[in-house]
């Protein structure tokens, strides 16, 4: 857009210094065609040496403002150009500076993501030990309480048979003294 407005302001000062020169010009020459059989006047040369004059001033002083715009749109383009390159430059390190930290939190994601796959084999290997060693034990309490329900059942079946022959025992106590008894009293 600054080029773009040099390139207008350039524009407009040729045409100015153009539209000066044709002013200029038709001063100087005019529709009238006079015919002097005379050498011209030193005032006439004098008039066109001091328009000359005038003429290549203004000339010299368009020029000279030119390039005082020019060079000061130079200095101020320069000053950008430079500012814009330092930004640059400094955008760069820091995008390289992302970059660097950004390698750094892949290979940290990596690192963290072979960890979790390592803890999570060995938690699934741990839980197949404990699972396998829980399966034993359930068969062997399974194993324990079979065997305290038989010999629930072998007490059960020793105890009425105890009390059977305690019965037979008492029965046959009772028996025996009354045996004692009849043969006590016929002993007497």
């Amino acid at each position: 857009m600054q080029t773009k407005n040099l390139n207008e302001e350039q524009a407009y000062l040729k045409k100015n210094h153009e539209e000066e020169m044709k002013s200029l010009q038709s001063t100087i020459s005019g529709d009238a065609n006079v015919e002097i059989n005379a050498t011209p006047g030193i005032g006439i040369t004098t008039h066109l040496n001091k328009m000359r004059a005038e003429y290549e001033a203004l000339t010299e002083k368009n020029r000279k403002d030119a390039e005082a715009w020019f060079s000061e749109k130079s200095k101020e383009f320069n000053v950008q150009i430079n500012f814009r390159a330092e930004e640059t430059s400094t955008n760069k390190k820091q995008i390289t500076e992302l970059k660097r930290t950004l390698q750094a939190l892949e290979i940290e994601l990596k690192s963290q993501l072979v960890l979790k796959q390592s803890l999570e084999a060995t938690l699934t290997e741990t839980e197949g030990c404990y699972c396998a060693q829980l399966s034993e034990i359930q068969v062997a309490i399974s194993s324990m309480e079979t065997q305290v329900q038989q010999i629930r059942d072998d007490m059960e079946c020793q105890n009425s048979e105890y009390e059977l022959l305690l019965d037979i025992k008492i029965h046959l106590e009772n028996e025996t003294e009354v045996y004692h008894r009849l043969l006590d009293g016929e002993g007497s």
